[in-house]
């Protein structure tokens, strides 16, 4: 979000899912998106059948990458480079929409300075690609209407994820693909209401509709309409929550459906800080490894209990309606809501609606959305009052900020790389079979991937004496953890791949404690470690 808001004035996906069917060129950058994102991925099979081009940059032959047109095997953290050498071919063959740039951009010039350094020999060097695809793809890209750029965790989970988004926006500009059908910068979102969480203002800078919290127009707003002075400044990250829980300086959290001890970098530091908190409560569907650190559990509502909106990836606004009534006795907003009266501050809502009117009076972007308006169909923020029909592409005729701001961005290095004692590098990401770090609580799912299989090329297992269904431990600087190995040639020499899923190969006690500097992110995608056959 960090970056494309920079850059368009706006975070979100540009386009929808269903214009992927329209596309001529789908680029896939860090994303495995049939196991991510089955449902996207299953239009992105559909529209390669339909004769969409496709190319896919990734590191492991993922599924796409079999039937892709161009497979760039890029070394990890080397996207800003490969960006950029394709930027490179595409000015140095005057493939660039001069117009669009012209009349929507800003700052090109300081791209074009920057990027005539990543000459297609150097970029080949640097990340392993192949020139002659380099200029493949540069020229496809360029020269085809109507191009879509995904990209997921692949780009964001590096220390400079940030400056990679805006790599990829780059790119995008300099060839004119926004502010139409079937084209844009799309990231899909990780979970269900990602999004919608990030709509109705649950980060640290802003309120609902991404209005900032330094805004003192916004501020006195929310102030007026909830009879309460405001802060003046942003509040913490989770990265930055966890140093002051263990520095002492924050003393209390509520944990509401997360499990951080499994799903953050360099987790023996969340344990920790999580020891270190004087009250921490959870609210939470299952005893998670994080609801062992617990003051107090409350009990959640889970989605199937649930009344209210979800918002997807592309910014539609959903209905959910629950099918059975709360086993807990009562809704998450419900038991949210007893917590602010019992706080002193008295607050009465009779159901989801109530609070989504409240919400949509105050945000601009979602002030035309109701729950009458949504009752058949999804509606696609922004949409500013009732007579407006949803937005399914932005940017047209212009960019939330105005003009697109490109950013001469430079190569960074990932935080840690493979050396002499830790020879390997080890990846992470997700798996079809399973969804973050809840659903190995069902038995089903469990009864068809029951555990941890770390991916390892043939020739690392020979060096190591390892063969399919053996173990190995795992080593970083920070933890260790031991995973059984499947050997395949679907991951490069010297590199291992890892999920996240199961707590008996808690991976991220061993990934990089390297964080983003501008979102606090982790570098979940690059890390030293040494391999041992376990015993």
């Amino acid at each position: 979000m960090a970056g494309l808001a920079t850059t368009f004035g706006s975070g979100a996906m540009t386009n929808s899912i269903e214009e992927i069917l329209d596309a001529e060129l789908l680029l896939l950058i860090g994303t495995n998106t049939t196991e991510a994102h089955p449902i996207v991925g299953y239009k992105m099979k559909q529209a390669k059948l339909k004769g969409a081009k496709l190319v896919v940059v990734d590191p492991r032959r993922i599924e796409l990458a079999e039937i892709a047109d161009y497979w760039l095997q890029l070394k990890p953290g080397t996207d800003i480079p490969l960006l950029n050498g394709l930027m490179h071919i595409i000015l140095e063959e005057g493939l660039q929409d001069q117009k669009f740039i012209d009349e929507r951009t800003e700052d090109f010039e300081k791209l074009k300075e920057t990027v005539k350094n990543y000459t297609p020999d150097y970029v080949s060097k640097l990340t392993g690609v192949p020139e002659e695809d380099l200029y493949a793809v540069a020229r496809l890209y360029a020269t085809t209407d109507k191009a879509m750029l995904f990209y997921v965790l692949g780009i964001t989970e590096h220390i400079c994820g940030t400056k990679n988004v805006m790599s990829t926006a780059n790119l995008a500009m300099l060839t004119g693909h926004l502010g139409r059908s079937s084209v844009g910068v799309n990231p899909i979102r990780g979970q269900n209401n990602v999004q919608g969480a990030c709509d109705m203002g649950a980060l640290p800078n802003v309120y609902s509709g991404y209005q900032a919290v330094m805004n003192k127009d916004a501020r006195e707003k929310h102030e007026k309409a909830w009879g309460v002075s405001l802060p003046d400044k942003n509040g913490l990250m989770i990265a930055d929550m966890f140093e002051k829980a263990n520095s002492g300086e924050l003393k209390a959290m509520y944990i509401l459906g997360e499990n951080p001890v499994l799903t953050d970098p360099n987790s023996n530091h969340i344990r920790s800080g999580l020891d270190n908190l004087e009250f921490l409560v959870v609210h939470e569907l299952f005893l998670s490894e994080t609801a062992e650190y617990a003051d107090v559990i409350l009990p959640a509502a889970s989605f199937a209990e649930t009344d209210g909106t979800f918002s997807s990836t592309e910014r539609r606004v959903q209905r959910v309606r629950k099918a059975i009534e709360p086993l807990s006795g009562k809704a998450n907003w419900q038991t949210i809501l007893e917590m602010f009266n019992r706080m002193g501050y008295e607050l009465s809502y009779d159901s989801p609606k109530e609070i989504w009117d409240e919400m949509a009076s105050l945000s601009p972007a979602l002030a035309g959305i109701n729950y009458a308006r949504l009752e058949e169909k999804g509606m696609q923020w922004p949409c500013p009052n009732t007579e407006h029909p949803g937005t399914p592409f932005l940017h047209a005729g212009t960019f939330s900020r105005g003009k697109g701001l490109f950013q001469a961005i430079d190569h960074v290095p990932p935080g840690e790389m493979p050396d002499e004692e830790y020879p390997y590098l080890l990846s992470t990401g997700r798996i079809l079979f399973h969804y973050n770090v809840t659903t190995p609580y069902s038995k089903g799912i469990q009864s068809m991937w029951p555990r941890e299989a770390s991916m390892l090329n043939p020739e690392d297992a020979v060096k190591l004496g390892v063969e399919t269904g053996d173990r190995l431990k795992v080593t970083s600087r920070r933890g260790e953890c031991t995973t059984y190995v499947n050997v395949t040639d679907k991951v490069p020499p010297g590199m291992i791949w890892m999920s996240f899923h199961f707590a008996e190969t808690p991976t991220n006690a061993v990934t990089s404690a390297a964080l983003d500097p501008i979102t606090k992110t982790g570098e979940y995608k690059v890390c030293a470690v040494k391999l041992e056959k376990a015993v």
